[in-house]
């Protein structure tokens, strides 16, 4: 019995180091406690944990004293759909959802909306991504993601 608990347990870190970390796992890079940085002079910082059994990320961010931006978002792997979700509320009494994908080392989740009438795709990009360091993208597109703006541009550098 003790060589067959092994051998599944081969099997098991075998399959996850030839194909890739399971789906529920791809956001665990952004799990810990972050100083955040922006633009000239903005700071915040930003406390990720798993919740529920770990099957749920919880974002906690701060963005005083630079910005009186205070946010909470609840990301989960849908297996449905095979996509990320992610719901954002914050201090503004804003309420923002999103959904997307990890591909190609970038986490990337997005939303349609319409603003003055117009169609446009919100979409926030974690990439350059190490264990202890990533940037995360704020972006717009007007022209259906044929061109992207970058709105705001965040380093992520990891508490030690």
């Amino acid at each position: 019995m003790n060589k067959l608990k092994a051998f599944i347990l081969f099997s098991m870190i075998y399959v996850t180091f030839v194909f890739g970390q399971a789906k529920e796992e791809q956001f665990n890079f952004w799990v810990g406690e972050w100083n955040l940085t922006w633009g000239k002079n903005g700071k915040g910082t930003n406390t990720i944990r798993k919740i529920l059994n770990n099957k749920i990320i919880e974002e906690n961010f701060n963005g005083t004293p630079s910005i009186p931006l205070i946010g909470r978002s609840y990301s989960a792997y849908d297996k449905n759909t095979g996509k990320w979700k992610q719901t954002w509320v914050d201090n503004s009494g804003s309420y923002l959802d999103f959904s997307g994908e990890f591909k190609d080392g970038k986490m990337s989740l997005s939303r349609k909306l319409i603003v003055k009438g117009k169609p446009v795709i919100q979409r926030m990009v974690w990439h350059s991504i190490t264990k202890n360091a990533f940037i995360w993208n704020w972006e717009s597109s007007s022209d259906n993601g044929k061109t992207w703006k970058i709105n705001w541009k965040i380093s992520y550098k990891r508490k030690i």
